[in-house]
């Protein structure tokens, strides 16, 4: 996998992964894993779909849920979280969220941490990341091209489901080392740094 170029002066929609990128998260998943019996290297989400028995997979389910639930009582927004979506709304661009979270913890997140977020996509509307279902969804919704759109993130499946879709990603590291940054059309620090590119590029247009 390498990355589709990103050419900034074109993009019309940012769209984000929730957990890490725009507010915090503590999941334990390796606790998450050895309570399911979900070996480290299977995906989590798919490890439970895939369950023959109903039951283990209802707790499974609920054992996420309760997680996620406390996880979003406990978030913050990240660095740059606030002033970049001010700076997507001042200047009339597309935005959404596309998390792996489901539908009702990302909700509680939002509303924890004071977040508007037009267009929210969870793991029950679309196959989660990295498959890129959602985000053409919304580039077909928005009538633009793949091109137009910017998929921001901190981890690979963020930007495999953006390479799937044909568009450029954005890697957000938060300071740390990541194996796969070289996968990623652009990489920031914090979103801060993704606002401050934006800002320039608006500038030279005028």
């Amino acid at each position: 996998m390498s990355y589709v170029p990103l050419n900034i002066d074109q993009i019309k929609a940012i769209v984000f992964d929730l957990d890490n990128t725009l507010v915090s998260s503590d999941m334990d998943f390796r606790w998450l894993r050895e309570q399911i019996g979900c070996p480290l290297n299977l995906d989590l989400l798919s490890y439970v779909e895939q369950l023959d028995c109903t039951q283990q997979q209802q707790y499974a389910s609920a054992l996420i849920l309760q997680h996620e639930q406390e996880d979003a009582q406990s978030s913050h927004p990240m660095p740059g979280c606030l002033p970049l979506l001010e700076f997507i709304e001042t200047h009339a661009l597309h935005t959404a969220v596309i998390t792996r979270n489901c539908e009702q913890a990302t909700h509680t997140k939002l509303a924890h941490n004071g977040l508007s977020i037009p267009v929210v996509i969870t793991r029950e509307q679309f196959p989660p990341k990295p498959a890129p279902d959602s985000l053409q969804y919304l580039a077909k919704k928005w009538d633009l091209a793949s091109y137009e759109v910017l998929y921001v993130g901190d981890y690979l499946y963020d930007l495999q489901a953006a390479f799937n879709a044909d568009m450029p990603s954005c890697l957000v590291t938060h300071g740390n080392d990541t194996p796969f940054h070289h996968h990623a059309s652009i990489v920031v620090e914090q979103l801060t740094d993704l606002r401050d590119q934006f800002y320039r590029s608006f500038q030279t247009r005028r």
